[in-house]
């Protein structure tokens, strides 16, 4: 007999995003499990690429109004169709003293949003499940309350270091209408979410994990000659410490050939590659902007070590445990990142890959080290494969996953 699981809406800040492999695995691995999904997109999509994971997913996708003034008759429906229900005026209490503590636009937005979805929202829906916790959750707490229906959450790297704690606190807590549960991805993001939660149970930590059969087995011989190839990949913002890297690229020594190729958009790059022009590396240099999963897989298998200076950013914002760093390891290449937030469960110094100083002299020597080692590449990038496979595959997260969306739709 075939287990009868929930439906859910997801609720995602945007749908599909080229950065957010993460999720798009998570959600083509629910539905393939059995589960009946619909997705609810805060946002339209921007990127001109998907990948071909997307391409899986069977779930209708609905976009809720972007910007509440562009679709007014749809946002006045919902908030008209909200004031006939009594939980509509809880909703608003909250929202209304949330809204006090931060006084913004998105916020407005929010429960402008919520009102849509809660409205539209079918009746046959058991659990809304929000991945961030910062506005999806926000949208999806008020809907929830509103229908009066349990909700849930998975936090990842920004919305967790950004957010303000008394709003991380009040998701997680019953006395005000908090999440079941929350899935964070990362032991440091859970360990400091468990802290502001009403009881440490509610949060459960839940690696991502890897989906094998969306990569080629590892290519068993690596290219040779042509100098020693880097590649990042990764969205061109602070915490992903590009600039510290286009720094220690130019105090390469003068004898190394070397070339380095980034894929990835959004952020600045035009400051980066004036940078670059500066320092008189721009020819070593290739831009490839977004690409798709093939294409990313591709450039894998042509490069020498994979490099992620991750850092945290001026404003908290730091990386969770990147995925990218596990699809490197699945196609055996060499691993240079830092020890910020979650990497070292992933990345243990000198065994699985190197973690170096985000300093562009330590980051300069760590590549010059490991571009003339390719013994030293070679037995990192094996043990790195072996502790992927051993520890960090997909499948056992989304049996965790798929257990507690069961017990939250009891709930309801």
């Amino acid at each position: 007999m075939t287990l009868k699981r929930p439906k859910v809406a997801v609720v995602v800040k945007g749908w599909p995003r080229l950065s957010e492999t993460f999720i798009a695995q998570e959600i083509v691995a629910l539905e393939e499990t059995g589960y009946d999904l619909s997705m609810w997109s805060l946002r339209f999509p921007t990127d001109k690429k998907r990948h071909p994971l997307h391409e899986r997913l069977q779930a209708p996708v609905h976009y809720l109004p972007e910007y509440l003034h562009q679709e007014p008759l749809r946002v006045l429906k919902g908030v008209v169709s909200g004031l006939f229900k009594k939980r509509f005026w809880t909703a608003l209490g909250i929202w209304v003293k949330d809204l006090r503590r931060d006084v913004t636009r998105n916020r407005v937005r929010r429960f402008g949003q919520a009102c849509v979805l809660a409205r539209e929202l079918p009746d046959d829906i058991d659990l809304l499940y929000a991945h961030f916790m910062h506005t999806p959750a926000s949208v999806t707490r008020y809907a929830a309350i509103m229908r009066d229906m349990p909700w849930s959450v998975s936090a990842h790297a920004k919305d967790i270091w950004t957010s303000p704690e008394w709003e991380k606190r009040e998701k997680l807590q019953d006395s005000t209408f908090g999440a079941e549960f929350l899935a964070t991805c990362t032991k440091v993001g859970a360990d400091h979410l468990a802290e502001l939660a009403d009881r440490p149970d509610r949060v459960e930590l839940v690696y991502h994990g890897l989906d094998l059969t969306r990569f080629p087995e590892p290519p068993t011989e690596r290219r040779v000659g042509d100098g020693a190839r880097f590649l990042s990949v990764g969205r061109l913002v602070e915490k992903k410490g590009f600039d510290r890297l286009i720094s220690a690229l130019a105090l390469l020594p003068k004898d190394l050939d070397w070339h380095w190729e980034h894929i990835g958009g959004g952020g600045d790059g035009s400051f980066l590659k004036v940078q670059a022009e500066t320092l008189g590396i721009a020819d070593r240099i290739t831009w490839r902007g977004a690409c798709d999963q093939p294409e990313v897989i591709a450039a894998m298998r042509e490069s020498d070590v994979f490099v992620l200076p991750s850092r945290i950013a001026e404003d908290g914002d730091r990386d969770g445990l990147p995925n990218v760093l596990m699809e490197a390891a699945s196609q055996k290449l060499c691993l240079l990142s830092t020890p910020v937030s979650a990497i070292p469960e992933f990345i243990t110094n000198g065994e699985h890959g190197i973690l170096s100083s985000d300093e562009p002299e330590a980051l300069a020597a760590a590549m010059e080290r490991l571009a003339r080692d390719a013994d030293l590449r070679e037995r990192m990038t094996e043990a790195a494969y072996g502790r992927l496979t051993a520890h960090f595959l997909m499948q056992p997260g989304i049996a965790q996953l798929d257990a507690r969306l069961q017990a939250a739709a009891q709930k309801a």
